[in-house]
C-alpha cells in the first residue's frame, strides 16, 4: 500500500496474472483483458507468468497471441455463440458432442498460432488441469461418479485429502518455474509443447459430466484429465511465498471493486527482483475460492497469507444486478434459454458490452489512484 501511495500501480509491478475458472462468468472480463494485455502490460519488457484454469486458461493463452486484442474479441464472440446440436430425444447435448465440438473450436481458434503462444517473448503460460487417480484414472459411467463422490467427501474433511482422488497437473511453457509454492496440494508440472497444447487446454476446460475427460496427454502421466477448476477453482495459490506485500480491494462507487488483503509480514522492497512482483487478478467476484468443491464451504472463501501480494479486481455486486437477469452470465443460462440461442446471445452480449465500464474505471484509477478506495478483501 505504501508503494502504491507513493508510485501508483505500474505495469512493471506485475509478475503474475491468474485467470479463474467459472465458465461464462469470464465474459465480463473481456474489456479488462483487452486493456491489460493490449495496452497496459504491453508497455513493459519484463517476464509475466499467466496462470489459468478452464476459461481462465483459454483467456491466458489468448493473451499470449501476437494480437491479443483481436484474440480476446474473437474469444468473446465465439464463446457467446457456442451452440451444440441436440440429437433426437435429447434434452441436453451429450458429453461426447460437446467435447468434439469444443475440440474443433479450439483447434480453429489457435490454428497456426500455437508456436506464438508457447514462445511469447515475455509471457510464461501455465495451464492448470486436474488428473484423476485410482478409480478416476479412467472415465467410467459408474466409477467416475463414485470417484467424485469420494473426492467430495475427502475435500469436506481436508482440502489436501482430495489429492487421493485428483492431483493438480500444470502444463508450463518454456519450462518456466511455477510462480507459486505448490506444496499446498499434490502437484505435477509438465512441459507445455506443441504436441500437448490442444489436449492440455481442452482438459483444463473439461467440466466433469459435461465434457469427456482428455485421456493420456502427450508428455504427461497416463490417465484422465479434467477441468483445472476442480482442484483450483479460483487459483487460491501461494503466490506470496516469502513476500509480505499486501493485497488490496478498491471500493469503487460504481462497477469495479479491487481487493487488497492485509500483509502478514513486512519486507523492505517487494518490488525489486522479479519473484517479488505483485499479482494482478481480474476476477468475477471478490472471494478467491480454492477448489470447485469448496463453493459451498464458506469458511474457505476467506483471504489468506498466500494472497499477500495480490491486487484483485472484481465487479461490484450492485453493478452485477444491472446485468440481464440481475446476475453474471453462467452455465444455468443454457437451461434458462434452452433452444433460444438468439435470446442467450443477446443477454450475454449485453453483459459483455456493459463490462467496458470495469475497464474504464480501472484505467481511470490507474491514472489517478485514490487510496481511499483501497479496502481489505
Amino acid at each position: 500500500m505504501q508503494h502504491i501511495a507513493q508510485n501508483g500501480l505500474q505495469p512493471a509491478d506485475i509478475g503474475v496474472v491468474p485467470g479463474a475458472a467459472g465458465g461464462p462468468k469470464g465474459l465480463i472480463l473481456g474489456p479488462l483483458d483487452r486493456f491489460i494485455f493490449g495496452d497496459w502490460l504491453a508497455k513493459t519488457s519484463h517476464d509475466v507468468h499467466l496462470v489459468g484454469a478452464s476459461i481462465g486458461a483459454w483467456r491466458m493463452a489468448t493473451a499470449c497471441l501476437n494480437d491479443p486484442v483481436a484474440g480476446f474479441a474473437k474469444l468473446e464472440h465465439d464463446y457467446i455463440r457456442q451452440n451444440y446440436a441436440l440429437k433426437p430425444g435429447e434434452k441436453f447435448p451429450s458429453a461426447d458432442t460437446v467435447s468434439e465440438d469444443f475440440g474443433r473450436s479450439l483447434a480453429s481458434f489457435y490454428a497456426g498460432k500455437v508456436a506464438d503462444v508457447l514462445h511469447h517473448p515475455r509471457y510464461k503460460l501455465h495451464i492448470v488441469t486436474s488428473r484423476g487417480r485410482h478409480i478416476l484414472r479412467r472415465e467410467h459411467k459408474l466409477g467416475t461418479p463414485l470417484g467424485y463422490l469420494g473426492a467430495f467427501l475427502s475435500n469436506g474433511i481436508h482440502r489436501k485429502a482430495m489429492g487421493a482422488w485428483l492431483e493438480r497437473v500444470v502444463f508450463s511453457s518454456q519450462k518456466a518455474a511455477l510462480p507459486f509454492d505448490a506444496s499446498d496440494y499434490r502437484t505435477r508440472q509438465i512441459h507445455l509443447t506443441e504436441a500437448n497444447f490442444h489436449a492440455a487446454l481442452q482438459a483444463s476446460c473439461s467440466i466433469p459430466f459435461v465434457l469427456r475427460s482428455v485421456r493420456d496427454i502427450p508428455g504427461a502421466p497416463l490417465g484422465a484429465y479434467w477441468d483445472g477448476g476442480i482442484t483450483d477453482y479460483h487459483l487460491h495459490l501461494n503466490y506470496a511465498m516469502d513476500s509480505g506485500a499486501g493485497c488490496a480491494r478498491i471500493n469503487w462507487p460504481a462497477a469495479l471493486k479491487v481487493g487488497y488483503s492485509e500483509p502478514q509480514n513486512s519486507i523492505s522492497n517487494p518490488f525489486g527482483p522479479e519473484g517479488s512482483r505483485l499479482v494482478l487478478y481480474p476476477h468475477s467476484q471478490k472471494a478467491v475460492v480454492p477448489g470447485w468443491l469448496d463453493k459451498s464451504l464458506k469458511w474457505r472463501h476467506k483471504s489468506t497469507a498466500s494472497l499477500d501480494n495480490m491486487v484483485l479486481l472484481a465487479p461490484d455486486p450492485d453493478w452485477v444486478k444491472t446485468l440481464p437477469n440481475g446476475k453474471l452470465p453462467d452455465r444455468t443460462d443454457f437451461k434458462r434459454y434452452g433452444g433460444d440461442l438468439a435470446a442467450r446471445v443477446k443477454a450475454w452480449s449485453a453483459a459483455a458490452s456493459s463490462s467496458q465500464q470495469l475497464a474504464d474505471e480501472w484505467q481511470q484509477w490507474l491514472e489517478a489512484p485514490d487510496m481511499a478506495r483501497l479496502q481489505p478483501i
